[in-house]
């Protein structure tokens, strides 16, 4: 038998077993419980993963601001320091 005619024969049409249309359609009809177990869980890993970057983003802004909170009270600093310094030699 060469390879085209054992290909006919391995593609050819065949009849189901008896029982199959209404194995498959009883099949269909379940609860998918563990699709939804790993569509909920997918769900849940996108919204922790998403919600802990938001976080992080939203710590590294409040951390960038403080720092310039700070550079602005050193300046600040300085700057009256330089000040009073200034006015105490004026009023000498």
């Amino acid at each position: 038998m060469n390879l085209e005619d054992e290909l006919k024969l391995a593609l050819r049409r065949k009849e189901p077993p008896p029982g199959f249309r209404q194995r498959v359609l009883a099949a269909t009809r379940r609860p998918r419980h563990p699709f939804r177990n790993l569509a909920a869980a997918a769900l849940l890993t996108l919204l922790v993963g998403g919600t802990t970057a938001h976080f992080i983003e939203e710590r590294r802004e409040g951390e960038r601001a403080k720092e310039q909170v700070l550079q602005a009270l050193r300046i600040t600093s300085h700057e009256l320091r330089d000040t009073r310094q200034h006015i105490h030699e004026l009023t000498k």
